[in-house]
């Protein structure tokens, strides 16, 4: 196992080097044309077979090892964020108001590092490794997409990996837990129809705004009244939209916001009640009310197998790093529709260094990570690929 790590540590400069370009060059999501190009090309260069602009711009590699064994599948995203981007480092974006700004430019990076030390050891691999280069994972649909367009038919793949580098962690720390990890991600939009008039004389109008601020504040309840305590859930309402001028009681009012879970049964409560809350609320205040729900991601489930292997590898390879086996967060991946049809383990790698001011959370304009990250990504993603083929064949 060692050897993978050895051979990630002697990649580092090249690990660092596509990093850095994939950050000065980010690209939003079904735009990453620069990125796919370099993702291919190099991917071709090692050898690999390579398919190209699935769902836009997704690339997918193909290693074939030289020994019969199993199909595993391993996902890096590649799209970045509107945010401006405002570290100062020598290798800020380029691109005016783009930012890699999750850490997707290192997560490219370690997926060719990955398929650099698995193609070195081709002879040796069972089975066949297929990289998946997924466009537009931030919420804008692109793994349901690149499977709509048949990325999994015929592939066979037994089991999938996937990772995130995890800036509210320090290095030296991973989360590596079984069952769900993140959660099911909801969109929901409630139009509130009432009756204008003016600001003296409320009882000539159906105040909107009075209604949504009721129902803003019962839906909080939801969480705290309707869940098993022993279960999670949130509802935050992220937009309010009503008005134009301050003496005019408004017609209507846009409210919109995100659910998150951690199982179905949870998700249905949550939305049950809401509808509940928001037709009650509404009528008797003499409004009418629109709701529509919007499922952006399910939960992210890790396999209980899958993962008590990656952590037994974390673990021989990284002794002195600490392992957390309970890690949850309420962010959701759409990791989750590859796993749903193949199960799999998706990583949390710590990145963050406060010493050097390398701290900032994830989407802000300060993000950035400790790039010796990366070599300890790429060599346990490829230590856990090649222990999970050798176990499978």
């Amino acid at each position: 196992m060692n050897s993978f790590l050895n051979q990630a540590q002697s990649n580092r400069e090249q690990l660092i080097a596509w990093r850095r370009d994939f950050h000065q060059h980010p690209e939003l999501a079904f735009a990453e044309h620069r990125s796919a190009k370099i993702i291919a090309e190099t991917l071709e260069e090692m050898g690999l077979s390579v398919q190209t602009a699935i769902a836009e711009t997704g690339v997918v590699g193909t290693l074939k090892g030289g020994r019969l064994g199993p199909t595993l599948l391993i996902r890096f995203d590649m799209d970045a964020l509107p945010i401006v981007e405002e570290t100062g480092a020598a290798y800020a974006s380029r691109q005016e108001g783009v930012m890699h700004a999750c850490g997707h430019d290192g997560h490219m990076a370690i997926g060719l590092g990955v398929a650099q030390i698995l193609n070195s050891k081709s002879q040796e691999l069972p089975g066949t490794i297929v990289f998946i280069f997924q466009p537009a994972e931030e919420g804008q649909g692109g793994a349901e997409r690149m499977i709509a367009e048949g990325i999994l038919d015929d592939l066979g793949a037994s089991r999938s990996l996937g990772l995130h580098i995890w800036n509210e962690k320090p290095l030296h720390w991973l989360g590596i837990a079984p069952g769900p990890v993140m959660a099911g991600s909801e969109r929901f939009d409630i139009m509130i129809h009432g009756r204008g008039g003016h600001g003296a004389s409320p009882h000539l109008a159906r105040d909107p705004i009075l209604a949504a601020s009721q129902l803003v504040t019962a839906c909080q309840s939801i969480t705290s009244r309707s869940l098993d305590p022993l279960e999670s859930g949130v509802v935050s309402f992220t937009v309010v939209q009503a008005g134009e001028t301050w003496n005019v009681i408004p017609s209507s009012v846009r409210l919109e916001g995100t659910i998150r879970t951690f199982s179905e049964a949870s998700r249905l409560i949550i939305i049950e009640r809401m509808k509940e809350i928001s037709i009650g609320i509404c009528s008797a205040a003499g409004c009418q009310v629109e709701l529509e729900f919007e499922r952006i991601t399910p939960q992210l489930v890790n396999d209980a197998d899958t993962t008590a292997l990656a952590a037994e590898v974390a673990q021989q390879l990284f002794p002195e790093f600490e392992i957390d086996h309970e890690h949850r967060v309420m962010g959701s991946e759409d990791m989750a529709f590859f796993m749903q049809e193949v199960p799999g383990c998706y990583l949390f790698i710590g990145s963050s260094n406060s010493a050097r001011n390398l701290d900032a959370p994830h989407h802000n304009p300060l993000f950035d990570f400790d790039e010796k990250v990366l070599p300890i990504a790429a060599g346990l993603v490829a230590a856990v690929a090649w222990r999970l083929q050798e176990k499978e064949s």
